[in-house]
């Protein structure tokens, strides 16, 4: 996982929080261990936030479903749902987390997003 590897932050993620990614919620909970919570600690945040078990993060069927109803973001793109910043941007809305990325685009065209 190079400087240049897009992939390498996702993976990286995967396999952080042993969770599978964007394909179940270890994106999710990897970005609330970034902010300085304990694996548990953020399991438990992401669980209540989704309104899912502990069990249902890892469940990549619940997860997919729940992911498109939220529409958060999934592996294989979806037409007419959210990808990429705002993906991002409904992320740091449900998780109430600042993501650089989205705060820099907010600037960028001076208003909330929603």
């Amino acid at each position: 996982m190079g400087t240049g590897d897009p992939s390498g932050m996702g993976l990286a993620h995967a396999l952080a929080s042993s969770m599978g990614g964007i394909k179940t919620t270890g994106d999710l909970v990897a970005r609330m261990q970034l902010n300085k919570m304990r694996l548990p600690e953020a399991k438990r945040y992401v669980a209540d936030k989704l309104g899912v078990s502990l069990l249902d993060l890892s469940d990549s069927t619940v997860m997919r479903t729940l992911r498109e109803d939220l529409d958060i973001g999934v592996v294989t793109a979806v037409p007419g749902l959210a990808k990429g910043l705002e993906a991002k941007a409904r992320i740091a809305e449900l998780l109430d987390i600042r993501i650089n990325c989205v705060e820099r685009m907010k600037e960028k065209i001076g208003a909330p997003l929603r």
